[in-house]
């Protein structure tokens, strides 16, 4: 008797199995759902995208989808439905819509760390976000540059600096190196950050922080994720700390971020301290990691193709030539003046892609090429499927700046975009191309660089570089 009970639990177990695997692989929807997969309940297929892929290519995860169910699928990720695009056409579409059938989405990951919760959500829309979005143009964008006329000569000799410090050692791990570079400068334009009279490293806390990101947000001790809040906390009580001695010395106002924003604590009502601090966190994390793993790239790419090098020392030598005097420093002009420049840079940036995706939730249901996306689902735009399209960029995987000059416009609207679309289109990327110049032109007028070891790229699913890309510097004679 007990066997057979026994056996009718088992059978019972197995039925209730079998059942919830169908329904987890058969969502409800008021329509067609795109093909594709979902996994395992709960942790979906989370597990073969986070499988590091050795390799510049797209990620295996992604691309083997593709070639399976064509540029839009399903499939679900740490217990979200989510529908993964590489058609542009869609994708454009997408990033035109938020507010109205999307809005903007993070990982849960992203969601703990960066505060989209409560009055420092950073996904807000409306006034919030033309306040941020603002505020931060007015520091980084075009024509701030070009008007704040110091700018480009106060970058100009930080690289020199840095590259000076560079060649008196044997050996630089380019990642970590170039972070604090970008770290250190772009802190001091946001807060008035003095990183040669700190005590602490925080640049240091930074990167330590970044490799803990990409984590199960499983807070307790010993867990990547708990050291990542630690470092998180580090980090804002070092801005807060700046924040409140410029609150307290209001005569010391430079005309940083922080400062502007404090002008505006009494007139913006949604503005509070906290909000101020976490805005200041928010965007030097995203200007410190995608220039300082572009900037890596970089390096690796131009030293496996001396051809650009020497194009590109050709145009910088002229640049140095037709200055009047040996010891002006670059100017706004002379970099609006580079034309093979842009090219290397774009061609970087289209290869580099840091972030796994572009995030949008649902908020209705969304029709597309006869497939029907539930509200609620997550989409996830996969911009460097798009900037590794062989249809849009013939040999994507090869490095070839020159493709740039006889590109199409309307393929490069649709197939490129390194700092995102739509209303929240990253608003550092010129500060972000300006920076990338002006270590370029230092480099290859002043310096010589060999790779010494390493050099993997690693899509996990961020763009990484394994045990590191070791080189040498030296400055010419």
């Amino acid at each position: 008797m007990w066997s057979i009970i026994g056996l009718g639990i088992v059978t019972l177990f197995i039925i209730f199995i079998t059942h919830c695997f169908y329904k987890w692989n058969n969502p409800k929807c008021n329509g067609v759902l795109p093909p594709g997969s979902m996994g395992f309940p709960l942790i979906g297929e989370t597990l073969q995208l986070i499988i590091p892929s050795r390799s510049i290519d797209l990620h295996p995860f992604i691309k083997t989808r593709i070639q399976r169910y064509g540029r839009l699928f399903r499939t679900s990720l740490v217990g979200w439905p989510v529908v993964v695009s590489a058609d542009p056409d869609f994708n454009s579409f997408v990033l035109q819509q938020e507010g109205n059938s999307v809005e903007l989405w993070y990982l849960g990951t992203f969601s703990n760390v960066f505060g989209m919760d409560g009055e420092s959500r950073m996904s807000a829309v409306g006034s919030v976000h033309n306040y941020i979005r603002s505020k931060l143009l007015s520091k980084f964008g075009g024509e701030s540059l070009k008007e704040v006329k110091e700018l480009v000569p106060q970058l100009e000799q930080m690289v020199h600096k840095t590259l000076r410090i560079w060649s008196t050692q044997e050996s630089i791990e380019v990642k970590h190196a170039t972070a604090t570079m970008v770290f250190n400068f772009t802190a001091k334009q946001m807060f008035g950050f003095d990183y040669e009279k700190s005590s602490e490293q925080i640049s240091d806390t930074f990167t330590n922080f970044l490799q803990s990101l990409m984590s199960f947000p499983l807070n307790i001790p010993g867990t990547r994720f708990h050291k990542c809040m630690k470092d998180k906390e580090k980090m804002l009580n070092m801005i807060k700390n700046i924040l409140k001695e410029k609150l307290a010395s209001p005569e010391t106002c430079q005309g940083d971020f922080l400062d502007e924003a404090i002008k505006d604590l009494r007139s913006e009502k949604f503005l509070t301290e906290d909000f101020i601090v976490m805005l200041s966190f928010g965007a030097l994390f995203a200007s410190f990691e995608a220039i300082s793993a572009a900037l890596t790239l970089g390096l690796k790419l131009l030293s496996e193709n001396p051809s650009v090098v020497e194009e590109l020392r050709a145009e910088h030598e002229t640049i140095l030539r037709n200055r009047g005097s040996s010891d002006s420093a670059l100017t706004w002009d002379e970099y609006k003046s580079m034309t093979f420049t842009p090219q290397v840079i774009n061609e970087i940036l289209r290869m580099a892609n840091v972030a796994p995706g572009i995030l949008r939730k649902t908020l209705k249901d969304i029709q597309v090429n006869g497939y029907t996306i539930p509200a609620g689902w997550i989409i996830m735009i996969v911009t460097l499927a798009l900037q590794l399209d062989p249809n849009a960029f013939k040999d994507p995987l090869v490095f070839n700046p020159w493709r740039w000059k006889d590109l199409d416009p309307i393929v490069i609207s649709k197939n490129y975009m390194p700092f995102g679309g739509g209303m929240r289109q990253c608003p550092g990327g010129q500060y972000s191309k300006l920076f990338m110049a002006t270590f370029l032109h230092v480099l290859v007028t002043k310096y010589r660089w060999t790779k010494i070891k390493g050099g993997d790229i690693v899509r996990a699913p961020i763009l990484g570089f394994g045990d590191g890309i070791h080189m040498k510097f030296s400055e010419k004679a």
